[in-house]
């Protein structure tokens, strides 16, 4: 009977599974199937209307347990029987597949349970375990009994708190609160329909989780849709990939965690661009400002700030292909600190600017055309080893860079120290006064560099957490 109620062409895993047991079975034959209803999320059975030889019908129906024991007239009777049997499965690692059939009058009749098999991917347990580990929350979604929901939760490394998902339809107004701490505290939901999908994503969010949901057919679209991440897993329906953010084009979830992974160096490296940005755009203006109304001079030129644009702007492109470290814990933006961080940078940046500023007129006289060279470069290399600061949390040799941002800033300053000496645009600085402003700057990096690591220490005693501040998940 459940071999009937099975289609090959449907390529359904356990379809091809029910088949295999009886394909040298000469019975089969002996039947005709005229009409078939597949699978499907909602009614959670397969029906097909199966021809006699002796011109007789009958439907034959398999699915979850407890969908095809209610369409016996016995189900009182049976309900204990069938249970016991599920849960033994259950307890020795089987999913269970009811089967029944008409009789007279189209009645059902419960032919039995069928034990079925669905190991794990080998790397499932692996994932749920990193996952956790990163600070995501995991919790299972299945449309089995509780019982096997368990069995599979233990499997993969889950709590055993599962939740029978048709609570939520018994639900009363006075106990949604209730049922929303419940969905927030479970590891993992069972007999779940699409709906149910859709409540779960809205009550996590409502309390102020970023939820990341992964489905496959029609009917997971509205929850996909909902989520803050829908995911469509391999072999996704058009549906399910449309409604999703992301499409899984291979088998299994352990590709999620190198999304996240990812994902969290990418906000690294826009977290470092924004601190390098912002400290940049405070030392040029507020280097500038302070130049013009104390000492009344034009520290550089309209022409060298095209230079700097382009030059260090230039290169610094490259951060997008920075080696960083990710965090373990989901992260949110925190512009306070990211102000703050670059506030310090921009202001000891100012500092440096005028003590190159001090030395190359008071110590070594230098005309004004030859001073605003002087500052200029002070600027771009200056500038170009913020970012360098910027880029780490700790110290700067705590990561080390990409090659590729290595040699596009260097490459940057060399030709920015060229067009300097070489007097082009600008007038012409010696190799001595270059290399003078390379010393300085390098020394005065290392000093910036020990500023940012105090800057870090007080933000964090008076404000934990304050750099990025932990999101829900």
């Amino acid at each position: 009977a459940a071999a009937l109620a099975s289609r090959a062409k449907d390529d359904d895993p356990i379809d091809q599974a029910v088949l295999s047991s009886v394909k040298n079975s000469p019975q089969r034959d002996a039947y005709q199937v005229v009409h078939f209803q597949p699978f499907d999320p909602v009614h959670k059975r397969t029906e097909a209307t199966v021809k006699c030889q002796d011109g007789g019908a009958f439907k034959v129906t398999k699915g979850a347990p407890q969908v095809i024991l209610a369409l016996d007239p016995d189900a009182a009777k049976l309900q204990s029987g069938v249970e016991e049997a599920v849960n033994e499965f259950a307890a020795r690692g089987f999913r269970s597949l009811g089967v029944a059939r008409t009789h007279n009058q189209d009645q059902w009749q419960l032919l039995g349970i069928i034990p079925l098999y669905d190991p794990l991917r080998e790397d499932s347990r692996a994932t749920v375990e990193m996952a956790e580990q990163m600070g995501i929350n995991v919790k299972m979604v299945t449309g089995d009994q509780v019982a096997i929901g368990k069995e599979i939760g233990h499997e993969l490394g889950l709590g055993g708190n599962i939740l029978d998902a048709s609570l939520f339809a018994e639900t009363k107004h006075h106990e949604i609160g209730q049922v929303a701490d419940a969905i927030e505290r479970a590891d993992g939901f069972a007999q779940v329909f699409p709906e149910h999908k859709y409540h779960i994503v809205d009550v996590l969010q409502q309390r102020g989780h970023i939820v990341g949901m992964t489905g496959d057919g029609v009917n997971d679209a509205p929850a996909l849709k909902k989520a803050d991440a829908g995911i469509a897993v391999a072999g996704a329906t058009d549906a399910a990939r449309a409604a999703s953010d992301i499409v899984l084009l291979v088998p299994g979830l352990s590709v999620l965690i190198d999304a996240v992974k990812e994902s969290r160096k990418i906000f690294q490296r826009m977290n470092s661009y924004a601190i390098y940005r912002i400290s940049e755009t405070v030392a040029l203006l507020g280097f500038l400002t302070l130049a013009i109304l104390l000492f009344r001079f034009y520290p550089v030129t309209a022409i060298m700030i095209v230079l700097l644009a382009m030059l260090n702007d230039g290169a610094i492109l490259s951060i997008a292909y920075d080696r960083t470290r990710y965090s373990n814990q989901p992260e949110v933006w925190n512009m306070r600190i990211v102000m703050g961080i670059a506030g310090v940078l921009g202001v000891f940046a100012i500092i440096r600017s005028f003590g190159i500023f001090y030395i190359g007129e008071s110590v070594f006289h230098l005309s004004h055309e030859t001073l605003r060279t002087l500052v200029y470069l002070n600027l771009s290399v200056g500038g170009i080893l913020t970012l360098f600061c910027a880029r780490t949390r700790g110290p700067f040799w705590s990561t080390r860079p990409a090659p590729i941002l290595l040699a596009a800033t260097l490459g940057a300053q060399l030709l920015a120290t060229l067009i300097a000496v070489h007097g082009l645009l600008m007038a012409p600085l010696s190799w001595s006064l270059a290399g003078l402003v390379w010393g300085y700057c390098l020394g005065m990096f290392l000093i910036q560099d020990r500023v940012k690591l105090m800057g870090y220490r007080i933000f964090d005693r008076h404000h934990s957490g304050f750099l990025v501040k932990e999101a829900k998940r």
